[in-house]
Formats: structure tokens, sequence, C-alpha cells
């Protein structure tokens, strides 16, 4: 089944493309795009993928599900196009990344291909939603295959840090995951976070991911 994602990527998933899961998910997410407004742009369905290939993840960082509103969801977890609003839950990482490095310089949009670029796999859970509708693309088969991904990332590369965000990158994580596996749990994505929710430096604990690729977001 040919499949439009980075080349690395496609060898590496190469068996789970041919499932037939992923066939229905594929025919359901074409109907959706043709029927109603669906996020991300569909040339962005894959971008985590695109913009991180498999030989150079040192970190996974795991949403739910993208961004739901007009222009937001550019394909990366928590990232947002040039010239978009940072949304609340990526201003609470980038309050994170600047209380664990006093030194990190304020971001200058919510676009992060440049952690991407680095290294670091923005991978939702789910790589597609309707427009105002959370959510509505889960059960549909994407939990199946991003499953996949993070067992292929945990089987095959060592030292890889995982950031889960908000209950459900949770629980599938610790599913799919080695136990050797360097894991680190926030317990939110909502906007307002509880108190002691930035209290584990996440961001720069591990020699995998150094203080400059994620303060890189200039």
């Amino acid at each position: 089944m040919s499949v439009k994602i980075e080349e690395s990527w496609r060898k590496v998933l190469a068996d789970e493309f041919e499932k037939p899961y992923f066939q229905h998910l594929l025919n359901f997410v074409r109907g959706e795009y043709a029927t109603t407004t669906v996020y991300p742009p569909g040339p962005a369905i894959f971008h985590a993928f695109d913009a991180c290939p498999f030989d150079q993840v040192k970190v996974v960082i795991l949403g739910q599900d993208p961004y739901h509103g007009k222009g937001q969801a550019n394909g990366l977890s928590f990232s947002v196009a040039e010239g978009v609003r940072t949304p609340p839950s990526l201003q609470n990482i980038f309050k994170e990344l600047q209380d664990d490095i006093p030194t990190t310089p304020p971001p200058a949009s919510g676009n992060l291909d440049r952690w991407a670029q680095q290294g670091v796999l923005l991978l939702n859970a789910t790589l597609t939603v309707r427009a105002k509708e959370p959510g509505s693309h889960q059960k549909k088969g994407w939990e199946q295959f991003t499953d996949a991904v993070i067992q292929k990332i945990s089987q095959q590369k060592e030292h890889v840090v995982f950031i889960l965000w908000g209950p459900m990158p949770r629980r599938k994580a610790r599913s799919s995951m080695r136990k050797s596996t360097w894991l680190f749990a926030r317990p939110t994505r909502r906007p307002t976070p509880p108190t002691g929710a930035f209290s584990v430096p996440a961001l720069s604990a591990k020699p995998t991911l150094t203080c400059s690729s994620m303060a890189s977001h200039r």
C-alpha cells in the first residue's frame, strides 16, 4: 500500500501499512476529508514523521489528538503554524521549559518544526480530527497505528525519552514500550495545570534531550 511518508519510516512501518485495520482507517479518513472539515490539512497528516526521520529520534512527546480549531494543527503534537496564536497547552510546555532551563529565551512562535529537526518526534495518539470536535477520530484505527510506532521505537532504538501529556498518552505508552525506556509523565493537558504540574525537570533531565535541542525554538 502506498503511503506518503518519510522513507525511513516507510521501511520501519511497512508491515503496518499492509494490515486490514490500516486500510479501513485510510478509507475512513479519506471519507472524512471528502465530506467535512478535518485537521490537519491532508498533506500534513504524517508531518511528524517527515520532519523527524526514524534514525534521528531521540525524544518522543506524545499528545492526544490534533488541535481542532481552524488553522491550528500542523501535523506535530502541540505545535501550530507560524503566525497562529500559541494555544494554552503549548504555553504550558514553554513555561515548563523556561522553569527547567531559566536561560531559555522566549519562543518566537508556536511552530515546533525546529524541535522535530533536532530529533523530537511530536506524535499525537490520533493523527486527525474533525473541526470543533475533539476526540472525533478516536477509536478509528489511529491508536493501533501509533501504538505500533511506539513499539518500533522502543524495540529498535536505545535510550529514547518519552514525555507523555495527559492520561491517554500515559496509558498508551506504558502498554507499548520496553521497561528500559526513559519515561516522564505529565499530569494534564488542561490549559491551567494543578499546583506542582511543572515540578519535574523532564525536558533536560537526560542526555538524549539536551538543553540546546529544546531551547532552540527561535
